[in-house]
């Protein structure tokens, strides 16, 4: 498919709420209650990450390790589904499988993160049977992973590009566009140890003749907002969602969600 055809990609700009919104009370992140929370706010674009569990069913969460917001500890892949349900996250929340979300947000669109390899084949069987390939975005920092998932689509999902891939578009823009697989180039604001800018008006008129979108993360300052909108990025990950929405409204680019 096209990348202008993606469905994915058919409003005028992407808002992300990422890790699925967080709760204003410093709830924890990834939960069925944030989602929630994103989707009333009118977020029609949820940003996640998926692991699979030892068993292979997708979770979605942001750690490889549990430790940081969980009582429990230790690698997710670790664990089977059945004693990953019984973890606990802050506020008393579950870990959510990627089929409740899918499930539960229906006129929801995804952008997930490969985060294991493990999770690589769960996931193409997983968009299958929910039939929910034009609504999802995948990414992953890993060449390999990416390029597997690819494989089993088909190129029926739309996908980021690898670190690897976006690396060599900036560097050599021209040259390596022709052989670029995926749809959006998904970057942080800067690199090289925050020292340099990276997203700027040159990057985004490079990928935008080379028909790919560009997405900044992770974005929760207003003013910056709407810089980046100025130098023509398509969307932006972004902690506050008030803020993002706000900024959106008033430049007229905001879509409530159906």
């Amino acid at each position: 498919m096209n990348r202008s055809e993606r469905p994915f990609f058919d409003t005028r700009f992407q808002a992300l709420a990422h890790r699925g919104g967080q709760l204003p009370d410093g709830g924890a992140e990834n939960t069925l209650a944030a989602f929630s929370r994103a989707v009333h706010l009118g977020y029609r674009y949820l940003e996640t990450d998926v692991h699979a569990s030892r068993d292979g069913v997708l979770f979605a969460f942001h750690d490889e390790s549990l430790d940081r917001v969980s009582d429990a500890s230790g690698p997710i892949a670790a664990w089977t589904a059945g004693e990953l349900s019984r973890v606990r996250l802050a506020g008393g929340h579950t870990i959510p499988r990627l089929d409740e979300l899918l499930e539960e947000f229906p006129g929801s669109r995804f952008n997930l993160d490969l985060k294991a390899p493990g999770a690589v084949v769960p996931l193409a069987d997983s968009l299958v049977r929910h039939g929910a390939q034009a609504r999802v975005c995948v990414s992953s920092f890993s060449t390999p992973r990416i390029t597997q998932f690819r494989r089993l689509t088909g190129g029926r999902v739309a996908t980021g590009l690898s670190h690897r891939a976006i690396a060599s578009f900036l560097a050599v823009p021209r040259l390596v566009a022709p052989w670029v697989s995926g749809d959006v180039l998904q970057v942080p604001l800067r690199f090289w140890r925050d020292r340099l800018p990276l997203v700027t008006g040159r990057l985004t008129r490079h990928a935008h003749r080379c028909g790919l979108r560009v997405h900044a993360w992770t974005v929760n300052d207003p003013i910056r907002m709407g810089e980046l909108i100025d130098l023509g990025v398509d969307g932006m990950v972004t902690d506050d969602l008030e803020a993002l929405k706000l900024v959106l409204t008033e430049r007229g680019l905001w879509e409530e969600a159906s």
